[in-house]
């Protein structure tokens, strides 16, 4: 038996007062194995067969002919009595309401059998509605009455790519972008997928050129075939949308006779006007690998590559904001229940080297050398992840080759920000006096852990496992005046050393052998940045100021085995899994998981919150406009459990997962109570949505219950697969990296 568990508490607060942040972890961590699925078909198209009776020749011809004159005479009836629809009229009037499949998958029709996966979050505006990607297998969604009025105009959509992630691994999709012939101040994308066979979860980057413009991830495929469908609002990216542009896709992705999934894709986007205040930046910089002339994904992956980039800034700045984009992949993957770098070693016989550099992980941004702001990445948790779905490929102790098939967490309903990679935004105009000084300056992100001496001390160190897949682009505001300059004084910098405090403690069993692993981690920091600025119209104080903290507690038991905004965040985290393998080869596999997210957001950062949509609505357009912020409010709790015996064949198994979410606005005056303006409570079993209650601004939207029916069954089938790729632990080898961090294998 080999069991981890792990424990993570952590506040933070980030202030900003051109920008506050502040976010909190918590958290527990333990061991699965991931996801191994049967072959099958894609999505299937839909098919109709028409049955009939024969009927002699001359009475078939009279009964058609009867029945044709039949439908003249009703049809003629009905002119008369039925006012008139004037259907050009209903056609132009815009409406604003829930719907749930905007654009359809193309190059696969979803039938009764392909699973509709989806993520949980607010609703996106756009011409047609007020659309919620959350695609379930119930049918089509109920709405609200529809609403009617001139609140966006010169809407259009452009396919921006269709085309299917096969063998890509190192083939990215390159396409050219123009822009579409009206007028535009408003941008969603809409990402749909089918996919059917056998495949792993892959990550996927969205660049624009050299700069990265989006970050998801791909579910897991079924035999029958699944979908999903993401619709993400990208304003604040009109800098490229109002100019061609090179958009390069990369989905790393490997097809041999065990990995059968093809991710089968279509993006599109919906450019409309809207009465938006929002002013977007004149200018984005990329921080990344710049490969984009060459037709490649511009990703950094540490600690292997050296993430800098020299700049030359313009001299003209009045605001800047770095946004951040950093995720864990192939050993890094599972950052979060990693040990002390002292204790990598303590179960080496039975499990080999652990990861290490403590389960704390730190983005840095700096410019010139010089720590400009940090931030602590939250724990996506990825499709294949602590506790896989429908497929798990499983080689247990003996080296015997299984594939297990059993729900697990993440069908339908996938982890928090799992399609949306969620970015991190730092504040850096207090260094505009400098940047703009005419030279050239050096942005270089890091990403830090924690070495130890054993004992309770410990130390930032560069070194950290492989891999971290990071980009970062600068948004900038410039003055009308090409030819000012914007002066000032030296940042003010107070950044001490993080305060780090570990303990530990190690128990043996009778034998001498270690047993059970219990260690600590504290770490707190805080951040401020200060500098008078001057720009062509106003002179003003810019402060970045951050305060974060963190606690994990870990357990590892082994037996044989620029405007004013400010945002606030924690999340909590508890993951146990644990996996027992019986001598005869009887085997468990158990995983209970909590994942959460607390975002509170004043003023107006620059990825949008969600506020803005609700501004376009005629009956919340005055309500939006008196508030001052949002907070969102999610968690995520799932059990996912396996019984397996391959000497007796079929095995069985469970898994369900449940999501409350909830999204509201903060009055001007900044504190409680707050206005509900979405919320959705779902409830999944064995891949089957059985209670899903939904409503906006407090309206119900849909109310679904079914009974539960756990009819989980196993196969086996040789396969080959190593626990330690799916859950960061145990014997075997981690993900492999593909297409520049695209996602793993």
């Amino acid at each position: 038996m080999f069991t981890i568990k792990r424990n993570i508490s952590n506040p933070s607060h980030a202030t900003n007062h051109r920008g506050p942040k502040s976010f909190r972890i918590t958290g527990t961590v333990a061991f699965t194995t991931p996801p191994t699925e049967k072959k099958s078909l894609l999505a299937q198209k839909e098919s109709s067969i028409s049955h009939g009776i024969l009927y002699p020749v001359r009475s078939f011809k009279a009964f058609v002919l009867a029945l044709l004159a039949s439908c003249a005479v009703l049809l003629w009836l009905l002119t008369k009595c039925v006012p008139a629809i004037h259907w050009q009229t209903l056609a132009s009037t815009p409406t604003f309401h829930l719907v749930k499949d905007t654009v359809p998958a193309t190059l696969a029709s979803p039938s009764a059998n392909v699973l509709e996966v989806f993520q949980v979050h607010q609703p996106i505006h756009t011409p047609s509605g007020v659309l919620n990607e959350t695609v379930l297998d119930d049918g089509p969604s109920s709405a609200l009455p529809p609403f009617s009025g001139p609140l966006a105009t010169g809407s259009c959509e452009t396919l921006l790519m269709e085309h299917s992630f096969g063998f890509s691994y190192g083939k990215p999709f390159v396409g050219a972008y123009t822009p579409p012939k009206c007028k535009f101040n408003r941008v969603t994308m809409n990402f749909t997928v089918t996919s059917r066979g056998r495949q792993f979860d892959r990550l996927a980057l969205m660049y624009f050129g050299d700069t990265e413009i989006w970050r998801t991830s791909t579910a897991e495929p079924t035999a029958n075939g699944i979908r999903w469908e993401y619709i993400k609002d990208m304003s604040e990216y009109l800098y490229f949308w109002v100019s061609p542009q090179t958009l390069i896709f990369d989905l790393g992705n490997l097809i041999d006779d065990t990995h059968t999934g093809v991710f089968n894709s279509t993006l599109t986007a919906k450019f409309f006007s809207s009465k938006d205040t929002v002013e977007p930046a004149s200018l984005i910089i990329p921080i990344s690998a710049r490969k984009g002339a060459a037709k490649s994904a511009s990703v950094f992956t540490l600690p292997a590559d050296n993430a800098t980039n020299t700049i030359d800034f313009p001299k003209n700045a009045n605001r800047a904001v770095f946004s951040v984009s950093a995720c864990g992949q192939a050993a890094e993957e599972f950052w979060w229940s990693n040990v002390l770098q002292s204790d990598t070693e303590t179960f080496v016989p039975s499990v080999g080297t652990l990861y290490g550099y403590s389960p704390f992980r730190e983005v840095q941004v700096l410019i010139d050398g010089q720590i400009a702001g940090v931030h602590w990445p939250f724990p996506v948790i990825f499709t294949g992840g602590v506790v896989p779905g429908k497929h798990s490929q499983f080689l247990n102790r003996s080296q015997q080759n299984l594939l297990i098939r059993f729900p697990g967490l993440w069908k339908p309903i996938v982890g928090i920000d799992a399609f949306d990679l969620r970015e991190h935004e730092i504040d850096i105009t207090p260094f505009l006096p400098v940047l703009s000084d005419g030279a050239e300056h050096t942005f270089e992100i890091r990403v830090v852990g924690i070495d130890d001496d054993g004992k309770s001390n410990g130390s930032i160190t560069k070194s950290v496992g492989s891999s971290w897949l990071v980009t970062g682009k600068i948004f900038v505001w410039l003055d009308a005046d090409s030819h000012s300059i914007t002066t000032g004084n030296q940042p003010t910098i107070n950044i001490p050393e993080p305060l780090i405090s570990l303990s530990k403690t190690l128990t043996q069993n009778s034998t001498g052998a270690n047993e059970t692993l219990v260690y600590t981690t504290d770490v707190t920091r805080s951040i401020s940045i200060s500098s008078v600025v001057t720009t062509n119209k106003k002179t003003f104080t810019s402060t970045w100021t951050q305060s974060l903290s963190v606690t994990n507690y870990g357990k590892v038991v082994a037996y044989g085995g620029g405007v004013p905004h400010e945002s606030s965040y924690m999340y909590p985290l508890y993951a146990n899994s644990s996996y027992i393998v019986q001598p005869g080869g009887n085997f468990t596999i158990q995983g209970d998981l909590m994942l959460g997210l607390d975002l509170t957001t004043h003023g107006q950062p620059v990825i949008p919150t969600g506020l803005q949509q609700f501004a376009q609505l005629p009956h919340t357009s005055q309500l939006a406009s008196g508030l001052s912020g949002t907070t969102l409010s999610t968690r995520q709790n799932g059990t996912a459990y396996y019984s397996g015996s391959p000497s007796l064949g079929p095995s069985t198994s469970f898994g369900s997962t449940s999501q409350e979410f909830s999204f509201r606005g903060i009055g001007s005056g900044g504190g409680a109570p707050f206005t509900e303006l979405y919320y959705r409570n779902v409830d999944a079993v064995n891949a089957t949505v059985v209670r899903d209650f939904e409503s906006l601004f407090g309206d119900e939207i849909r109310s679904h219950d079914v009974p539960v029916k756990d009819d989980g069954k196993a196969t086996w089938v040789a396969v080959a697969f190593s626990p330690k790729a799916a859950i960061g632990r145990g014997f075997g080898e981690p993900k492999q990296l593909l297409v520049q961090g695209s996602g793993a294998l």
